[in-house]
């Protein structure tokens, strides 16, 4: 089957930057996709955009390109909840990967077991009204008291204006919550203002909601150096996403959002992503503690406390 690109979507960039920054020894890009290959995996009728093809090995390279040990994938929209591309990328891992994916309450204990020997660690609950058509809510909570059994979590996907709406709705889940991309604020908004308050207080309140301080090139108005003339990529983002590492240390993740769907400004190129980390972890206990310890309790807990002797060891 042929599919054709969504017209003025960009393709990812194709040859990134070695990051000036070197990550920790260990680290997980914790938001990334793989679509398609479409002729392999094709993309879901009921999509809202076709994405260019982004293949595993592809995925791999980058991971490697850029310093990661390790990454988890997250099931995107445009494949709906066919998840082959995912268990594909999961599978040829060789451990390295875990996955989030999209699951219909029709789907058995049996495929929910398979997923979890994949790797497959949660599911995306995804808000964003130009992507996705509306799940029924009951319908989500009970999709969410089954994989709790399987000790997995809830990714769930929002705009901050939408947080007041959803918040019963999201402290109700019986599951760790992850939040996408800080619950996208609005950075051109003070970072102390009543808006991003009420996303710390939504945290601060409910500790067992994560959140990943990724996508500045989604929430930046300034945009990339290219575009803005500043020696900082994506500076207006900063405040916001350093404000919730430094309040929720031990609650928080980073990821690449590789290959950036469905941007048209602009494409960013993978290394400045990840020159943009110490400018929101300012230190090294920070920097690990988002980019190794955090993933790995949650996504590999039976290897934290392996991973954390080699560590010592490597040190003496």
């Amino acid at each position: 089957m042929e599919f054709h690109k969504t017209p003025g979507w960009l393709d990812w960039y194709a040859d990134p930057s070695k990051p000036k920054f070197r990550v920790p020894d260990g680290a997980v890009d914790a938001h990334c996709h793989v679509f398609g290959p479409g002729s392999q995996f094709p993309y879901a009728e009921e999509r809202k955009y076709t994405p260019c093809d982004a293949s595993r090995r592809q995925l791999d390279a980058l991971r490697d390109h850029l310093g990661f040990a390790r990454n988890v994938i997250v099931q995107a929209t445009c494949h709906g909840a066919d998840n082959r591309a995912l268990v594909d990328a999961l599978v040829h891992s060789g451990g390295k990967a875990r996955g989030i994916a999209t699951v219909k309450r029709g789907i058995s204990d049996a495929e929910l077991e398979a997923l979890h020997e994949a790797g497959v660690r949660g599911v995306r609950f995804n808000f964003i009204k130009r992507l996705v058509d509306f799940t029924p809510k009951d319908e989500l909570i009970e999709i969410a008291g089954r994989i709790a059994r399987l000790g997995w979590h809830v990714v769930i996907y929002f705009e901050s204006v939408d947080l007041p709406d959803l918040w019963d709705f999201f402290t109700a889940l019986p599951t760790t919550v992850v939040v996408d991309h800080m619950g996208r604020p609005d950075v051109t908004r003070p970072v102390d203002g009543p808006e991003f308050e009420l996303f710390i207080k939504f945290m601060r309140d409910n500790p067992t909601v994560w959140s990943k301080v990724s996508c500045p090139e989604r929430l930046s108005v300034k945009g990339p150096p290219a575009l803005n003339g500043e020696q900082n990529a994506y500076r207006d983002v900063v405040p916001f996403a350093r404000r919730i590492v430094e309040t929720f240390p031990d609650r928080v993740l980073w990821g690449t959002d590789w290959p950036h769907p469905n941007l048209k400004d602009h494409m960013p190129d993978d290394g400045l992503l990840v020159d943009f980390i110490p400018q929101i972890a300012t230190t090294a206990e920070l920097q690990r503690k988002l980019l190794v310890d955090n993933p790995m309790r949650l996504y590999w807990p039976d290897e934290v406390g392996t991973t954390n002797a080699k560590t010592m060891e490597n040190q003496a």
